[in-house]
């Protein structure tokens, strides 16, 4: 069992790197605005259930071996980006086709391919995958019990956090696209703005280093 003062002091350190927005939250952002609310939320849940991938690593001592190793992190690091990247660079390819379908505020993305895309930028995320291999441990106390199970414990609290914020992140920005929904050429325009929005979180998801 966690002790409550670790438990509020994890909750405190995990809201102050959550609200900061990262590659999760500017990713469901840019879907917001080029896909519109559904897919917005679909990212959202995506990325959370991405997560669980670095938080039941670090549960089993993994995220250590991945902190341990600057070619495996980066090896990591690089596979999300270049994902990011090429989901960039897809949307704006397809931002008249984004207009076309455009029969009422959201175009159909295909629930399960939108999901799919959130969870791979979440499970790659580098700034989760050091909160979880760095920070999550000095939270733990030994004496309270099985470590892994605590871990995992005050991992659901950084989600349910994740959920909340990143979520709030999306509807705001989906909430603005449907001004720009009422006109086909704005669209477009966000449409392009966000898959540049992706492509920047990718790149500079590339360029981080692991400090």
């Amino acid at each position: 069992m966690v002790p409550i003062s670790h438990a509020v002091g994890f909750a405190i350190a995990a809201f102050v790197i959550i609200v900061i927005p990262g590659p999760n939250v500017l990713f469901a952002v840019g879907r917001a605005l080029t896909l519109g609310r559904r897919s917005a939320v679909l990212s959202v849940i995506g990325g959370v259930t991405g997560s669980l991938v670095p938080l039941i690593g670090a549960a089993l001592g993994l995220g250590a071996v991945l902190m341990a190793s600057a070619l495996l992190f980066t090896l990591v690091k690089l596979i999300g980006a270049g994902y990011l990247i090429y989901l960039g660079i897809t949307t704006i390819r397809r931002r008249k086709e984004l207009v076309a379908a455009l029969d009422a505020d959201v175009p159909d993305a295909g629930n399960h391919r939108v999901l799919r895309q959130g969870f791979i930028v979440g499970a790659t995320n580098p700034k989760t995958m050091v909160f979880f291999g760095a920070v999550l441990p000095q939270f733990a106390a030994p004496d309270a019990g099985a470590v892994p199970v605590q871990l995992l414990t005050l991992g659901v609290i950084f989600l349910v956090l994740q959920a909340l914020s990143d979520g709030t992140w999306a509807l705001m920005a989906a909430t603005a696209r449907s001004w720009f929904a009422r006109s086909p050429r704005r669209l477009e325009a966000i449409s392009t703005t966000g898959g540049v929005m992706i492509i920047g979180v990718g790149t500079s998801v590339a360029l981080a280093g692991t400090n």
